[in-house]
């Protein structure tokens, strides 16, 4: 017999404080205040990755840049090292 193929991502139970004046708002828009924290916190971790990958992608084009230009031009101190 073959296993049944998860759709769902598992979920598990975990302890949040909200404030309530905004719990009782939210209640007004959604039934599901636990699928809508997960929909938000989804969103939330999306846009923090790209935000870091866009960070790392500069960080390496600056590293690119100034290696380039480190075996062109040499570092500035090398006529001062006493080595």
């Amino acid at each position: 017999m073959k296993p049944v193929a998860r759709t769902q991502p598992a979920k598990r139970p975990v302890n949040l404080l909200l404030n309530e004046t905004t719990v009782r708002q939210a209640r007004v828009f959604t039934r599901n205040l636990s699928s809508t924290v997960d929909v938000l916190l989804a969103e939330y971790v999306a846009r923090q990755q790209a935000e870091q990958s866009v960070r790392q992608q500069l960080g390496d084009a600056v590293a690119t840049t100034w290696n380039t230009f480190h075996e062109a031009q040499g570092s500035f101190a090398d006529e001062y090292s006493t080595l």
